[in-house]
C-alpha cells in the first residue's frame, strides 16, 4: 500500500509537545491539525511554571525549526542561576551562569505561556482548533480513525499522535493499559503576584531568591521558588499526603494550613507564603508512568511527552523530552511522506521512533524516580539535598536531559 500524498494527521494536545510535531511537519511541508481542549490560547495562560530547555533538546529543536532567535529573544540565561539551601535557608550549593560560559551548561529558562506563544505565532491560523476535547475514538474498516470531539465536531484521520498529557490521556489508552501512578506527595502551587513582591517587605526575600530559582529542602518535605520574566515568584510546596487530600478552600484556612505544615521553615520562605495570592492556589499531585514504559506499536497511532512517559520534574527534564519525542517523529513522518515510503515502512519508522525514544525516557524517569524518593524518604533531608546538588552540580546530567 503507498501512503498517500497527505495523509490526514491529528495532534491530540496543544502543549509544547503537540506544537513542536506540527511545526516540525509544517516546515517540512507535511499538513497535520492540532485539536486543543483549551477555549483559546488565553484561557490557562496564567498557569505553568518556568521551563529550562537543554541546548541539545528542547533548544535544538527550536532552532531546527527557525525559532532559535525567538528563543534567544524571550528566554532569559541569567535564570539558570539556583540555590539549593536546607529548611534553615542556609545555602548547600548554588550557581550564578558567567558570562562566555559553555553554551551546552546554560538552560535558559523561558516562561511556559510564553513559549507557548512563541510556538504559537509560528503556525498557520487554522493550524490549531481550540474548543476541541477528544471524548472518543472509532476505527474504520480502511485502517482510519474516526474522531469525535465534545462540541459535537468529527474528524476523519490517518495518523492519531497523543500528546494529550499525563494524567488523563484519552489517546494511550489505545496502545496501552498503562495507568499512572501516585508518587505519595502532592505539590501546592501558589504565587506572589509581581506588584506583591516588590513590596519593602520582601525586598530581602527576593534578593535571596535571586534571578533564577531557590529548592529548598526539609525534612520530607520541599519547597522551590521560580522568578518569571514579568516578575512574579511562583511556588511549589511538596510532602507527602493522601492521594484524595484537598487543600482548604478558604484562602486564609489554605495560607494558615500550609504555615502549620512549615513551621520552623526559615522567615524567607514562611513570608512568600504568607503574601501569596490566595486565589491562585492549586494542587499538583506527583504521578508517574512504569519506569520502562513500553507497548507493542498499533498502525496509525501513537503517544509522546508525558501522555507516553509521565514522571515527576525531580529530573526537570519533561518538557525538553516531549519536545525531543515530538521533533523526531516529526522528522520520521516528514521523511516517509516526502520520499513516498509505503504504509508499511511509515508504521515500521513510527514503531523504531517509539522504542528509541522510550528507551531515551527510561533513563531519565529512573533518575527522577529516584531523586523524588531520596528527597521525600527516611533519609531526608540529607538524602534529598545529596541527589539535589549531583543532579544539579553534574554537568552531564544536565545536558542529558
Amino acid at each position: 500500500m503507498i501512503t498517500p500524498a497527505h495523509p490526514r494527521i491529528a495532534i491530540i494536545g496543544g502543549g509544547p509537545a503537540g506544537l513542536t510535531l506540527f511545526i516540525t511537519l509544517h516546515r517540512r511541508g507535511i499538513p497535520a491539525t492540532v485539536y486543543e481542549r483549551e477555549l483559546s490560547f488565553n484561557t490557562r495562560a496564567h498557569l505553568g511554571g518556568m521551563l529550562d530547555l537543554g541546548y541539545s533538546s528542547g533548544q535544538r529543536v527550536l532552532r531546527e525549526n527557525g525559532l532559535g532567535d525567538a528563543f534567544a529573544l524571550h528566554s532569559r540565561p541569567e535564570a539558570d542561576a539556583y540555590r539549593l539551601c536546607d529548611a534553615a535557608g542556609t545555602i548547600i550549593s548554588f550557581k550564578d551562569p558567567e558570562q562566555g560560559a559553555d553554551p551546552r551548561d546554560i538552560r535558559p529558562e523561558i516562561d511556559r505561556s510564553v513559549l507557548r506563544k512563541v510556538m504559537v505565532d509560528a503556525m498557520p491560523p487554522d493550524g490549531i482548533k481550540w474548543g476541541h476535547a477528544l471524548t472518543g475514538v472509532r476505527e474504520l474498516a480502511d485502517g482510519a480513525r474516526e474522531l469525535t470531539f465534545a462540541n459535537g465536531h468529527t474528524a476523519v484521520v490517518d495518523i492519531l499522535v497523543g500528546a494529550d498529557g499525563g494524567l488523563a490521556s484519552r489517546v494511550r489508552p489505545l496502545v496501552s493499559p498503562a495507568t499512572p501512578i501516585y508518587h505519595g506527595v502532592t505539590a501546592v502551587e501558589f504565587v506572589v503576584q509581581p506588584e506583591v513582591a516588590k513590596r519593602p517587605e520582601l525586598a530581602d526575600t527576593v534578593r535571596f531568591i535571586g534571578p533564577g530559582s531557590v529548592f529548598a529542602i526539609g525534612k520530607a518535605q520541599m519547597l522551590l521558588a521560580q522568578v518569571h520574566g514579568d516578575g512574579r515568584i511562583r511556588m511549589y510546596a511538596l510532602f507527602p499526603i493522601a492521594a484524595d487530600w484537598r487543600l482548604p478552600e478558604d484562602p486564609a484556612v489554605a495560607r494558615a494550613h500550609l504555615l502549620e505544615k512549615f513551621a520552623g521553615w526559615a522567615p524567607t520562605f514562611r513570608q512568600l507564603i504568607e503574601h501569596c495570592d490566595g486565589e491562585q492556589m492549586y494542587l499538583r499531585p506527583m504521578y508517574h508512568l512504569p519506569v520502562g514504559h513500553r507497548w507493542a506499536h498499533v498502525p496509525g497511532v501513537t503517544i509522546l511527552g508525558d501522555a507516553a512517559h509521565l514522571m515527576s520534574p525531580f529530573a526537570a527534564a519533561g518538557v525538553n523530552l516531549a519536545m525531543l519525542d515530538a521533533f523526531e517523529l516529526g522528522l520520521a513522518l516528514s521523511d516517509a511522506v516526502n520520499n513516498g515510503k509505503t504504509v508499511e515502512e511509515r508504521e515500521a519508522a513510527i514503531a523504531q521512533w517509539e522504542e528509541e525514544r522510550m528507551a531515551a525516557a527510561e533513563k531519565v524517569a529512573g533518575i527522577a524516580k529516584a531523586n523524588l524518593e531520596a528527597t521525600f524518604g527516611p533519609d531526608s533531608p540529607a538524602s534529598g539535598i545529596a541527589a539535589m546538588r549531583i543532579h544539579l552540580e553534574e554537568p552531564d546530567l544536565r545536558r542529558r536531559a
